[in-house]
């Protein structure tokens, strides 16, 4: 992000909207030649900037505003994550919405395999032993011929195959279009839930949420998993049924639960998830939206909309990614 951005036609009133980082933005924009850039960390602020916004950046945006506000002015909404179930159903449709891509996968994958090799290592149970002073040797785990199986081969799915080849794991994948089958063992659409889930040793979700993801792992699809399998999500919350993810594996079916992301956000203080000693709860940061990473993209896509060329992360807002 060296030097500032040749603007060639004239630059449009861009509002950022975020609870925490708006000003972090709106500087690092200013920094990079954009004049017109507005920032706004509450509703009110957003109530007051939004009509004469042509350009929308935003997280956790109040939605409710697009219907509320005059917003003929704008012409682009782009989230500042990867995912845009929570602005589908709202943002104006005379707008472009876009997303986020391509920044997130390395940073989940990590998290990913942090996880996964935790618990294939037994790490746990090695510092008890620790603790305990007692030299008990028992062989570890390893990843290596494991069955790996991803949902969702989009820019976070494929480098979670990808760190998965140098693990010399087995990996399956699941998705909409097949269009990646190729970066897989087997290849699996979504009619075939069972079937897939039904070898794994791992499961990763790295779905979008939408009217087909919605609680897709319920009872059903659980059931077909092995007892001794491993379940990581990184997708969207709802993508699981919690209720029977907590019922499972309070009867054994189900090893380890690894989830970043909740039904509701912030997870409920009296949710069993919390206190269950095979779950790991993380408080969705497995690859947190920031300035130092996020700008590098919002200023690219900026770029892109003055120059009047075609912006990366489109939304089609049927499919809802």
């Amino acid at each position: 992000m060296k030097g500032t951005v040749a603007l060639s036609t004239s630059q449009p009133n861009i509002l950022i909207y975020d609870p925490n980082q708006a000003r972090a933005y709106a500087d690092l924009l200013r920094r990079h030649g954009y004049h017109f850039v507005f920032s706004a960390s509450t509703r009110a602020e957003a109530k007051n900037l939004l009509p004469n916004a042509e350009v929308l950046l935003c997280w956790k945006f109040p939605v409710e505003l697009f219907s509320e506000c005059d917003v003929t002015a704008l012409q682009w909404v782009q989230s500042m994550g990867a995912g845009v179930n929570d602005l589908v159903e709202y943002v104006p449709k005379h707008a472009t919405l876009t997303r986020v891509v391509d920044q997130f996968g390395g940073q989940i994958a990590e998290y990913v395999f942090a996880y996964l090799l935790y618990l294939a290592q037994d790490i746990d149970r090695f510092r008890q032993r620790q603790t305990q002073k007692a030299w008990e040797p028992q062989a570890p785990g390893y990843l290596a011929h494991r069955t790996l199986g991803v949902a969702g081969l989009g820019s976070i799915g494929q480098e979670v195959v990808r760190k998965a080849r140098s693990f010399d794991m087995n990996v399956y994948g699941l998705s909409f279009t097949g269009t990646r089958a190729d970066r897989v063992d087997r290849h699996y659409f979504p009619d075939m839930w069972s079937e897939f889930v039904r070898n794994l040793d791992y499961l990763v979700l790295t779905l979008p949420l939408t009217k087909e993801t919605q609680a897709v792992i319920n009872r059903n699809i659980l059931q077909s998993m092995k007892p001794e399998s491993v379940i990581v999500n990184v997708g969207r919350g709802p993508l699981i049924v919690e209720a029977d993810l907590v019922e499972l594996m309070r009867a054994g079916h189900i090893r380890a639960a690894v989830l970043d992301v909740f039904e509701k956000e912030p997870l409920s203080t009296d949710s069993p998830l919390w206190s269950m000693p095979n779950v790991y709860v993380t408080p969705h940061i497995a690859a947190p939206s920031v300035p130092s990473s996020v700008g590098i993209f919002l200023l690219d896509n900026l770029h892109r909309y003055v120059a009047r060329q075609g912006l990366l992360g489109v939304v089609n807002l049927e499919l809802g990614y």
